[in-house]
């Protein structure tokens, strides 16, 4: 019997799902990179994720092949890396495939020299040569011949490839940044808008939540009628479409198609999260309850299929289920009349439209499988696309069936689940539930943020405030990159000011000023995705546009913003210029590129407003005045209660005086506040202010 490889003692579920296969895979680590030397022989570098289809359908016709295995094992070392553990290797060289091929994916496939530079990069890759696609095989075999035989252009390959990442990697020269490129990014959303579907370009078309984000920020100060329309089409479009799994809730990680309708069935925390905090900000400046039951499904989607028992969340669900991609979430005719009652179907399929032949065409042959993806019918979803109210009683009259298919789908193989923990993704989850809690108004899905917290807390916290990537409770700990530290800071925003809590506003410093120890750079601005003392990987790169996930430099940009206004901590808020300074060339060339960046831009351009609480009374009680403010209106400030934490961070609030007898509220603006008013007075200034 072949012994287990190296791999089964990772944590990373990637890596222990895959230790069996005939290759003989190392880890990332010096141990590899000497072998390679000591031997003469390249590297081959695959990363990829637990619920990567494509990295499933590479492992089966690849990497579990004998011919294969045999090449690789003789003339290469072979090491997997988790993209998700490692996202750090997976930039460097995802950026470069970028740069060469024009695209990126997973699984990433490159070939190194033992200096870790690279000569190839591409990814999936079939095994054979297949309608013009060279396969693995072809492509090892020529490798393995060049690398004996002509090594010098292998090296020559590399040194240019090392060249071109340097190159796209550099920040061209600063550039004054105007208020005006906030409109100039509205403007390339409204021409990349998609008015039909909604969303932005055409297929594949992923969410976006930080694009919609800002698109619904700019409406709050702007009062853009648009910019909300554009946000109010596409929300409801994808909830409407395939998208969004309609029988079970939670988003699919993005639809192949321009009209939501056929996703790609993968499942991940991060997306789920951000477009719970989306959807809670929708209805806070809406009020509809379209959006607030969108919200309620995601929730449920998240603590019933993601939450470890722990507290934390793991990191995704795969798309295949019994070796089929999307067989858990599709149905045929026949499986739905079974279940449904006669009249319960012909209702059902008035809304949610089936076919004999079936209407889901695989991504990877593009044809009809006889099965059925669940959508809203395109008739239907556009009717009531600027009508949500109706859309609820709609999806409410078809909860009994809804429940009776659910129900049946839980007796079915389940998607595998990658149950990697991380920090980053966690925190966001934290920034999601603890805006949830106040559109759901349940205690339910705060206790769920704070429940999350002190899971990293207890085992992503470090004594000297530095954070962890990766929970592992049986190998060494991975440092945390800029996005854990980000997102986490941004949670514990977001946890004080539901809660008002000092000790989340206290952490929330202290890891601010652990950032700007451990990632900034001192000579041109903004952060590094690594620490200073990480382990080198070609380049040290930095990033400030944002895709599926913010970036760290915009999400940081945003939290000093924020904590230097509050707090008038002047020193937080030239940092956030100077990050958004430092990338200014990107934010000025495509602005719609960095919408995170442009909501920071208008907030330090057009101002914000702080409020300071001011009480004698238990802070419980004025938590939940705060709660009706954030309930009823669309504020951007953060509160601060002045208490004897809040005046040793925020010495400026201690000549705000109290009233015996009252909670009061001050409105501060461009360091000047206004005389005090009572919750019943500023109920009413903000119901002004809104219309």
């Amino acid at each position: 019997m072949r012994k287990p490889n190296r791999l089964i003692h990772e944590q990373s579920s990637y890596l222990r799902q895959h230790a069996y296969n005939p290759v003989d895979w190392y880890p990332w680590g010096e141990e590899a990179f000497e072998r390679a030397r000591r031997e003469n022989k390249p590297i081959f570098l695959s990363i990829g994720y637990a619920t990567c289809h494509w990295c499933h359908v590479m492992e089966k016709e690849s990497f579990q092949d004998q011919e294969i295995a045999d090449i690789l094992n003789q003339f290469f070392v072979a090491i997997k890396v988790d993209r998700e553990e490692r996202p750090d290797i997976d930039q460097v060289y995802m950026k470069m495939c970028h740069a060469v091929t024009g695209r990126g994916g997973w699984p990433l496939t490159v070939l190194l020299k033992p200096d870790k530079k690279p000569f190839f990069v591409g990814t999936y890759l079939p095994k054979e040569d297949y309608y013009g696609r060279t396969g693995l095989k072809r492509i090892l075999h020529t490798v393995a011949k060049i690398w004996r035989t002509i090594p010098e252009q292998i090296a020559e390959t590399a040194e240019n490839m090392v060249a071109l990442l340097e190159s796209v990697s550099a920040l061209p020269e600063k550039t004054p940044l105007h208020p005006k490129t906030v409109e100039q990014s509205f403007s390339e959303l409204q021409a990349s808008y998609d008015p039909e579907y909604g969303g932005f370009d055409g297929a594949p078309k992923f969410p976006l939540p930080m694009h919609l984000f800002f698109l619904l920020h700019f409406y709050q100060r702007r009062h853009e009628k648009e910019a909300l329309s554009m946000v109010q089409n596409t929300l409801v479009r994808m909830r409407l479409g395939g998208i969004y799994d309609q029988i079970g809730g939670g988003f699919h990680r993005y639809a192949t198609d321009r009209s939501w309708f056929l996703p790609h069935f993968e499942k991940m925390l991060p997306d789920n999260a951000l477009l719970l905090f989306l959807y809670s900000e929708m209805y806070r400046t809406t009020k509809e309850e379209f959006y607030r039951m969108v919200c309620g499904e995601i929730f449920h989607y998240l603590t019933r299929e993601l939450l470890a028992p722990q507290g934390a969340f793991y990191a995704a669900q795969d798309a295949d289920s019994d070796g089929e991609e999307g067989k858990f979430y599709t149905y045929t005719v026949q499986e739905l009349r079974n279940i449904l009652e006669e009249e319960e179907f012909a209702r059902w399929n008035q809304v949610f439209p089936v076919r004999e032949e079936g209407n889901f065409l695989m991504e990877s042959t593009g044809r009809l499988t006889g099965r059925n993806i669940v959508a809203v019918s395109p008739e239907i979803a556009g009717k009531f696309a600027t009508s949500p109210s109706l859309i609820t009683d709609l999806l409410t009259n078809l909860r009994i069936p809804r429940e009776k298919i659910f129900l049946a789908r839980e007796k079915r193989s389940k998607p595998s689940r990658d149950e990697n923990i991380l920090t980053d993704w966690n925190a966001l989850a934290i920034v999601a539930l603890a805006k949830a809690s106040l559109v759901l108004d349940t205690a339910e899905p705060l206790r769920g943020a704070e429940r999350c917290f002190h899971f990293l807390a207890t085992h992503m916290l470090t004594p000297e405030k530095t954070l962890r990537h990766h929970f592992s409770e049986d190998r060494h700990h991975i440092e945390g990159f800029l996005e854990d530290y980000a997102y986490t800071i941004w949670a514990l925003i977001e946890l004080y000011a539901v809660t008002l809590s000092a000790s989340y506003l206290t952490l929330a410093v202290e890891l601010t000023d652990q950032t700007v120890e451990l990632f900034w750079d001192g000579e041109s601005g903004g952060f590094y995705h690594r620490p200073y003392h990480s382990e080198p990987i070609l380049i040290r790169s930095k990033d400030i546009a944002d895709g599926a996930l913010p970036s760290g430099n915009a999400v940081m940009a945003y939290n000093l913003l924020r904590l230097g206004r509050t707090l008038r901590r002047k020193d937080y808020e030239d940092r956030a210029q100077e990050i958004l300074h430092s990338f200014s060339a990107a934010l000025t060339t495509s602005p719609s590129s960095h919408p995170l960046s442009m909501i920071t831009l208008d907030l330090l351009s057009v101002g914000t407003t702080e409020m300071v609480i001011v009480s004698l009374q238990p802070s419980d009680e004025v938590t939940k005045m705060v709660r009706t403010l954030y309930q009823k209106y669309s504020l951007s400030f953060l509160p601060l209660f002045r208490e004897e934490t809040t005046e040793s961070l925020a010495p400026w609030c201690q000549t705000l005086s109290p009233i015996p007898g009252k909670t009061i509220f001050y409105l501060c603006e461009k360091f000047t506040c206004r005389e005090p008013l009572d919750l019943e007075t500023l109920l009413a200034y903000f119901t002004a202010q809104e219309k």
